[in-house]
This record gives structure tokens, sequence and C-alpha cells, in this order.
């Protein structure tokens, strides 16, 4: 294991990139952006891995950035954090992406999925994106991306008001692919990613870039959220709300 990070090459082509911090419910470090980056650039580079499939621990998938880390890392232009870096990495993998999203994923763990090519998540799965919030901006491309995917209105609903919702839900909302139980997920998706892997390469490759659409709108759309995200950060809005939520988060004895 790598700085919280399991990568492991199953057979049938499939990476499998485990998010192993539970004590934080996988709240992501620089460091582990700097894995999860590395895997995907390793993926793309191999002829022998065929889909990579995100997971988490059991009962959290990611509570997004650690805030923390973020706020030490802030100090520095957004442009070179390395959740910017994995950011666009994973929006230009070639090899096919798939999630199995159990418990939490807020942030970053439910932008992250957007990317992927399928997602499927347990009942216990919730997902979040409280980047308004927090005093920042949508990242990940989601401002593109999820209005597309579920429509303006509710795309403003979830981003605007950081409203929570469940696997059920976003199976109806067409985020998810299907829900089933906890212990089956992983399974579940290792299978998928195995089918995908299967494929012919070159007609997977041309018929996922159809799917996916113009890719010049998604890197429009993450330097955009990039720059206002630069931005933002620097705010004494941004600022106080970080530190309200490291008070929080403060054990009582500290």
């Amino acid at each position: 294991m790598r700085e919280n990070v399991r990568i492991e090459d199953l057979q049938g082509g499939v990476r499998l990139v485990t998010l192993d911090r539970p004590e934080k419910k996988n709240a992501l470090t620089g460091a582990m952006y700097d894995a999860m980056r590395g895997a995907l650039e390793a993926a793309d580079a191999s002829d022998a891995v065929g889909a990579v499939v995100f997971a988490g621990v059991p009962g959290a998938f990611s509570a997004g950035n650690d805030i923390a880390d973020f706020v030490t890392r802030a100090e520095k232009a957004f442009s070179e954090a390395p959740s910017l870096r994995f950011i666009r990495q994973l929006a230009r993998t070639r090899t096919p992406l798939v999630a199995a999203v159990d418990g939490v994923a807020v942030g970053i763990g439910t932008t992250l999925t957007l990317h992927c090519d399928l997602v499927y998540a347990s009942p216990a799965a919730r997902f979040r994106m409280p980047f308004v919030e927090l005093g920042l901006v949508p990242e990940a491309a989601s401002s593109y991306l999820l209005p597309r995917r579920v429509g303006r209105l509710k795309a403003t609903e979830l981003l605007l008001l950081s409203e929570m919702f469940g696997a059920d839900q976003a199976e109806a909302l067409g985020l998810v692919n299907a829900v089933m139980p906890s212990d089956m997920l992983v399974e579940h998706a290792v299978a998928q990613a195995t089918r995908l892997a299967a494929l012919p390469r070159g007609a997977l490759a041309a018929s996922r870039a159809l799917i996916r659409g113009d890719q010049a709108q998604v890197d429009a759309a993450l330097q955009a959220e990039a720059e206002a995200f630069d931005r933002q950060l620097r705010t004494p809005e941004a600022q106080e709300r970080f530190q309200a939520f490291l008070a929080r988060a403060k054990p009582a004895s500290a």
C-alpha cells in the first residue's frame, strides 16, 4: 500500500484502486491524490490494464478533501495542487473507469464518479457536494457535467444547497447504474470492469470517446473552475469556513 491507497492488478486486466484511510473516512491528502493520479497514468501506459475500479473501505468511499492538509497546501497556487493534477488526469484518462461507492461520498467523492463510465453504489451510499457551503466553487468539471446529466435545476439544488442524496435517488437521477448490497459491490464492479477490459481496445476507445462527447468542453470547465476556485480559496469567507470546520473537527481534549 502506498500513501493510504492500495493498487492491485487483478486477473482480467482490471486495476483496483482502493482508498484505505478508514480512520478519516478516506479524506484525501495530497499524497493520496498523487498515488491515484500515478495509478491512472500507469494504466493508460499499460497494455495489460483494460479498466480501473475505484473503491473505498467498507462504509466510506471518500469524505472529500482532508481539510487540514488542504488548508496547508492552499498557501500555494491551486494550479499546483495535487487535487487539481489528479482531476485533470481523471478527465483525460483513456482507460475505462468504474466506481464502487459504499458509505460517504463527499465532494470529490461524488464528482469523481461523473468521470466514470460505470458507477455502482450500496444502499448505504450518501452523496454530497458541499463546495459552496465551504465558501468555494464546484470542481472536477461538475459545473458542466452535472447539469448535462440531471438538468440545470436539479444540479443547482445539489451544487448550491449541498443537498445530500442516497443511492436510490442517485440511480433515479442517472448518476448510478445499479444499487446492490455492500458485500457484493466491489465484486460486481470488478466483474463489470473485467467485461470492459475484454472488449476490443480500439472499438472500446472510439465508442467511449463518442459517448463522452467533446473533451474540449470538459477541459474548458476544468480551467474555469480552477481559476474561480483559486480566487475563492483566498477570500475571507472561505478561510472563515475552513477554520470553523477545523474547530469542529478538533478533539475536545486538544
